[in-house]
């Protein structure tokens, strides 16, 4: 599946009638979860939902340099079919209305993205698929490409993290965590590798390493 994109610019924060919704960076907007189920089902099979899963950010309630002073941003976006270009703005605006009454009047400005665009923004988003292709079992644990540690690249020192690397998109941050703790290993290991050398060119003078 593609997604349908939404950036604003708002004049408030997002009036959510659940307090806790005004206080998560992310919300998950949905109702139960048979209604998620269903508009899910129904858009892998290649339709457009009137009642979408909409996953929304709303940074700038913890991070005031987001936006000016007073006022705040938010994104969000529901998934579509693949390669879809319908323009889903009503739809999801009038979803988070149903759980945030007035949404629409602090609206000041918006920015779109279709699937199409979406692609042309990044190339690794075939059909507006922001997770990279299908999050098989094997491409789980195989992407980007098969090695050891799938977030080293050829260049040393230079590591890589989205959601084209285990645990794969969904799972927020998750692929960031774990490309930090090994390039943290690998630099902790190089460290290591240097002293010894450092010890044993001491001791042995005659020898020469390349580090």
């Amino acid at each position: 599946m593609g997604v349908f994109k939404i950036d604003w610019a708002l004049d408030d924060a997002i009036p959510f009638l659940n307090p806790l919704c005004r206080e998560a960076g992310t919300v998950h907007i949905g109702n139960t979860l048979s209604e998620i189920a269903a508009s899910e089902k129904l858009t892998w099979q290649g339709k457009h939902v009137d009642k979408p899963f909409v996953l929304l950010a709303q940074q700038s309630v913890f991070d005031l340099s987001r936006a000016p002073a007073g006022k705040h941003t938010a994104w969000g976006y529901c998934h579509v079919p693949h390669s879809s270009t319908v323009d889903m703005t009503e739809t999801i605006e009038k979803q988070i209305e149903r759980f945030a009454p007035g949404f629409r009047d602090r609206i000041l400005a918006r920015n779109t993205m279709n699937t199409e665009q979406l692609q042309w923004y990044n190339a690794n988003y075939i059909g507006g698929d922001i997770n990279g292709g299908a999050a098989t079992i094997d491409q789980l644990f195989t992407r980007p490409v098969l090695r050891s540690s799938p977030y080293r690249t050829s260049t040393k020192g230079l590591y890589i993290c989205s959601s084209s690397t285990p645990p794969g998109g969904g799972v927020h941050g998750m692929s960031g965590y774990h490309a930090a703790r090994r390039a943290l290993r690998d630099f902790q290991d190089r460290r290591c590798v240097i002293v010894s050398r450092i010890f044993a060119c001491y001791i042995c003078p005659n020898l020469h390493w390349k580090v």
